[in-house]
């Protein structure tokens, strides 16, 4: 089996002018990519989770709206970004938990208006065409910064991660937050990545994570292909792994974190939290400083994306599970209480709360 690592998760087809991907929802049987180059294909993608993790969905809607800003028709710069705009707005809207979605797409939307309003003597005179041309050059350049940088990001928090470990240490995580949720290493497999190279020998325990199973379909793809001691276990035996000492420390990632450092991530996160203050086990959020919204007071401001309820009553199933037409509660994310956070791992080094940033 080849190592995710050697994947690219996002990247950029200059040729066509496409945004490249992995299907995830067709992991761990099927490695497939795509090749999008429409919103409508662009936003079926991470509406769908066929590319999803907070990081790499920043990193893929920047080259979408670059990919997007090669297929605007436009006769002046300011129709282009006019058009770009509604693009950028529209892609928001897909995902609203994950604050990197809009931060990315906010961010290379401003690389334009900087160079068209900040640096006049490099748009000043300039034919429209041209300046079009160089905005589209714009778009890509900062999106290919943004992917260098998660990268580096991901690495720096593996580092400050893997100093809080020690070799032989059982980790419990849940979701997804590797590579494939990131463009390299990832966030809350960083260490463990870093660990693995360093003969750390980490034995990793993968909760399944319903209802959409991203812990069983890519977390232990991820680590078992690359060669780490990995366990699967069902959401519900977290706490008793807990009990039988087998835990030292959780590591989990994040889609956003309010400014008094209650963080939303995904469903199911919360109850884990609970059961490592229970136990007194270390529990860590693994995540770069774009994931913290200092916009959003607390944890009860983040607005929670509920799921289609198929996701719960048949995806998994060759037929349904439940009674037809019970009724199907389906949030994707819960919120942490930041009272049950023991660190904020990040680029910059471990942090018990966003205030100390």
């Amino acid at each position: 089996m080849k190592s995710v690592l050697g994947y690219e998760t996002v990247d950029y087809d200059r040729e066509h002018h496409a945004l490249v991907i992995v299907d995830q929802t067709k992991l761990p049987g099927e490695v497939d990519f795509l090749s999008l180059t429409s919103l409508r294909e662009i936003r079926d993608a991470i509406y769908h989770l066929k590319v999803r993790g907070a990081p790499a969905i920043g990193v893929a809607a920047a080259y979408g709206l670059a990919a997007l800003g090669w297929r605007i028709e436009a006769d002046t710069a300011a129709d282009f970004m006019k058009q770009l705009s509604r693009h950028r707005d529209d892609l928001c809207s897909v995902r609203p938990t994950a604050v990197n979605l809009s931060w990315a797409l906010h961010r290379v939307y401003g690389a334009c208006e900087d160079f068209l309003n900040r640096k006049p003597g490099e748009a000043q005179g300039r034919p429209e065409g041209e300046k079009i041309h160089k905005l589209r050059e714009v778009l890509l350049r900062e999106a290919d910064r943004m992917k260098e940088e998660d990268a580096d990001i991901c690495r720096r928090i593996g580092e400050h991660g893997l100093d809080l470990l020690r070799p032989g240490d059982g980790i419990l995580t849940h979701c997804n937050a590797g590579q494939l949720a990131t463009c390299r290493y990832g966030t809350a497999t960083a260490p463990i990545y870093l660990g693995q190279e360093r003969g750390y020998g980490f034995h990793v325990y993968a909760d399944e994570t319903r209802p959409l199973l991203q812990g069983a379909r890519l977390t232990a793809f991820e680590l078992q292909s690359a060669g780490v001691d990995v366990t699967l276990i069902c959401d519900n035996m977290a706490a008793s792994l807990m009990a039988q000492g087998k835990i030292q420390a959780v590591l989990v990632g994040c889609d956003r974190v309010a400014a008094n450092g209650d963080t939303a991530n995904k469903i199911g996160t919360s109850m884990v939290a609970v059961a490592a203050r229970h136990y007194r086990i270390p529990f860590y959020v693994c995540a770069p400083l774009s994931t913290i919204d200092r916009d959003t007071p607390t944890g009860r401001e983040i607005q929670i994306e509920e799921r289609p309820a198929e996701e719960v009553t048949r995806m998994w199933y060759r037929q349904p599970m439940c009674p037809p037409g019970v009724k199907v509660y389906n949030p994707a994310f819960d919120v942490t209480d930041h009272s049950l956070i023991h660190g904020f791992i990040t680029e910059l080094g471990v942090f018990s709360s966003p205030e100390e940033i």
